[in-house]
């Protein structure tokens, strides 16, 4: 729990005199005055569609004590502005709420997540990649808890604003912490990684993901090369040894690398890769010299380098293979991909968070693993910048080889009907309610149908409308 006087030496880097905000302790973070409670603090953050300044007074309503801001908001009782001395605003209102007036709140609630990161002894573990990262997150989490209180970053906190905040859930009673780490732009890893202190860091893949900001799959490469590039000598790079553009930033490191996947040198490789359909996957895991069959509740061949990162991270923190592989089984629950019933008896999987060519291709994969009639509902990927054409091209055609019927959503997703060529299987539509319509026509006992597109397209809209709701009756 915060005290005044570990906000004071976070913000100013400076001991707060023990007489002044004696006492004073803080319960929460949060960024959305609708979470705050008593005892919380609120940072008024900028941001694209919306000024938290506005938020203040509703979070003060809320019994948050304190709020970061840059500018006088109502409802303060005093107001510090660091690195003045506090005490005649904290003599002044002792319970609050104070405003904390900075220049900048993102960088203010970064500089606290530092100085509290580094109060604990907790070995933090970092991941990043273009797809997989919450899967993989999960995965490790799931793992990691059977031996050891575990932190994990929540849902997609995963960026400048979310890592800080989880980093700001530490207590001190955790031994490892799992955080995920995404970029818009190069330097933001790293920052990210400063922030945190990873002594693990594992990188899932690369890929065409926000090829439109960074402008190449080599900026891309560098923006993730990042964490490995911030780990300590006594550290461990963990790169997917099946991703070229990974396996290279071995030579970016000073910690020791490891390599996870399907090659032959990787120090933690899978063969004899089966897909059990719904059952989920089954593999041989060689180690050491060491090799044993797992069978893991992930859909689809692909899942293997997630269960492969969640096993190399339990035996570099020296957990018992029992617990390893009990961790194993308790992950299908957490991840994102989900299966429903649906109407006309079909079965749903929903793989709607979000998409590129890469995540594309492998739910394809998986849906061709599946028996059943296979229906795919495939919306657009954005932010691929010049692989736009080539990457919806791409997965037209793998759709073209799997799926007994297609449904595309929006103008680029188009480009995937051209390419799946036999028309008599293809429907493209331009949003959601038109794909609704043709499922419900065509959806019948025995159908799989995979729906995935990229967040922005809000194709849970259809998974919501198509999956079968128990009776009331």
């Amino acid at each position: 729990m915060l005290s005044m006087a570990d906000l004071w030496q976070g913000l100013t880097g400076q001991k707060l005199d023990p007489s002044l905000g004696e006492g004073v302790e803080f319960t929460t973070v949060v960024v959305d005055s609708r979470q705050a409670e008593k005892g919380s603090i609120f940072f008024a953050l900028l941001g694209e569609k919306g000024d938290g300044h506005d938020y203040a007074h509703d979070a003060f309503g809320r019994g948050a004590k304190a709020a970061f801001v840059n500018r006088e908001v109502p409802g303060c009782s005093a107001i510090i502005r660091p690195p003045n001395d506090p005490a005649p605003a904290l003599a002044t209102a002792l319970e609050g709420p104070w405003c904390i007036i900075v220049p900048d709140t993102l960088q203010a609630l970064q500089d606290l997540a530092r100085f509290w990161r580094r109060k604990f002894e907790i070995r933090v573990i970092g991941v990043t990649g273009s797809t997989g990262k919450t899967s993989t997150k999960e995965s490790i989490y799931s793992v990691l808890k059977r031996s050891f209180k575990t932190l994990k970053s929540p849902g997609n906190y995963n960026n400048e604003i979310g890592l800080p905040l989880t980093i700001l859930e530490m207590d001190g009673t955790q031994e490892k912490a799992v955080l995920e780490m995404g970029m818009y732009h190069l330097g933001e890893i790293r920052t990210l990684a400063e922030i945190s202190l990873p002594v693990v860091g594992l990188v899932t893949n690369i890929g065409p993901s926000h090829l439109e900001r960074l402008g190449s799959m080599e900026a891309i490469a560098r923006a993730k090369a990042e964490l490995v590039e911030a780990l300590p000598k006594d550290g461990v790079a963990l790169l997917n040894g099946d991703d070229q553009r990974v396996r290279e930033m071995a030579t970016k490191t000073q910690a020791q690398v490891l390599f996870y996947g399907l090659a032959e040198d990787c120090s933690f490789r899978a063969t004899e890769i089966e897909s059990r359909g719904m059952e989920g996957i089954r593999f041989r895991l060689h180690y050491r010299g060491e090799s044993f069959f797992v069978k893991v509740p992930l859909l689809g061949r692909h899942s293997v380098h997630t269960a492969l990162a969640a096993v190399a991270v339990g035996t570099i923190e020296g957990q018992a293979w029992d617990d390893i592989l009990a961790g194993l089984q308790e992950i299908s629950a957490q991840l994102r991909l989900i299966t429903y019933p649906g109407i006309n008896g079909a079965t749903v999987i929903d793989d709607t968070y979000n998409a590129n060519p890469d995540s594309m291709l492998a739910a394809l994969n998986l849906l061709a693993e599946l028996e059943g009639r296979k229906i795919a509902v495939l919306g657009d990927m954005l932010e691929l910048g010049g692989f736009e054409i080539p990457g919806h091209k791409l997965v037209g055609r793998r759709a073209q080889e799997v799926a007994d019927f297609l449904v595309t959503v929006g103008p680029r997703a188009r480009m995937m009907a051209e390419e799946a060529i036999e028309q008599d299987k293809v429907s493209a539509v331009e949003n959601n309610a038109q794909a609704l319509e043709i499922l419900r026509e065509r959806l019948q006992p025995g159908d799989v149908v995979l729906v995935k597109g990229s967040r922005a397209m809000k194709m849970e809209e259809i998974v919501s409308q198509i999956i079968s709701r128990p009776s009331r009756e």
